[in-house]
């Protein structure tokens, strides 16, 4: 028996990975977050299988229903949003199971701010403007940010950021950027990225919390920021540089293409 916790993508239902989806539909039991999973997605399961919602369930509850798979011998596709190794609480799943000794493996999924990013057409790095990304949250009720994480720091780089569940906190996502990237910086507000009713909001952290307001979106939302957004000029990169050699192409030889003269 083993515990497989596939990321589900960032909503739309064939985002999922080919082996995800081939799993959830061979376990007999499904657990799923339902407040962020697609049910078409978790309707792949079998026909008999076991299939419930972890969304109103807390932790000891959720593990109480492995232990019980893992007694009958049922594998078990537990089902997260996005990529599991960003923001999806397994990392206290997975520890539960190594004192359980229950087996588990780990199938990655689609981030969000990947799924907003191709519905934008727009590449997050962008050569002389950004090549790092940032993805981060801000401190809120569940939990403060370890020190040296707050936006105040992480602005420093100019880098561009991928910021979740921090809908709420746009006045403080100014006031801590907005000396580093300017009042005018580009930002997209993605709400419910890749899903059906997905908006795409662009305007800048001096008007970002305005249009939240008129959009009236409150939560299931990532805040992007970065001159990368705006900026159309741009030198190309060395990648695909005539003048530009590497292991696999020559400095200035033209490669003959099928159809060429």
């Amino acid at each position: 028996m083993t515990v497989y916790f596939i990321g589900a993508g960032p909503g739309a239902p064939d985002l999922i990975t080919v082996r995800g989806l081939r799993l959830i539909e061979r376990c007999p039991v499904c657990l799923y977050a339902g407040s962020l999973v697609p049910e078409e997605i978790v309707a792949a399961a079998p026909q008999d299988a076991q299939v419930d919602d972890t969304a109103p369930m807390h932790l000891d509850e959720i593990i109480g229903m492995i232990r019980q798979a893992h007694a009958e011998g049922k594998d078990v596709a537990r089902v997260h949003s996005g990529d599991p190794s960003i923001y999806g609480a397994t990392a206290e799943q997975m520890r539960r199971l190594d004192e359980l000794e229950i087996p588990y493996e780990v199938v990655p999924g689609v981030p969000a701010f990947a799924g907003a990013a191709a519905a934008l057409k727009a590449e997050l790095t962008l050569p002389e403007i950004a090549q790092t990304i940032i993805v981060t949250r801000t401190g809120m009720k569940a939990s403060s940010m370890p020190e040296g994480e707050q936006l105040e720091t992480l602005g420093q780089s100019g880098a561009t950021l991928a910021i979740h569940l921090s809908i709420r906190n746009l006045v403080y996502v100014r006031e801590a950027l907005e000396p580093y990237y300017g009042a005018d910086c580009p930002v997209v507000i993605a709400y419910r990225a890749t899903w059906p009713d997905e908006l795409y909001i662009r305007t800048t952290l001096a008007g970002m919390k305005d249009e939240v307001r008129k959009h009236k979106i409150t939560r299931t939302a990532l805040i992007l920021v970065g001159p990368v957004l705006g900026n159309a000029s741009f030198r190309d990169s060395d990648l695909y540089n005539a003048d530009y050699s590497h292991v696999l192409r020559n400095k200035g030889k033209k490669r003959k293409v099928k159809g060429d003269a």
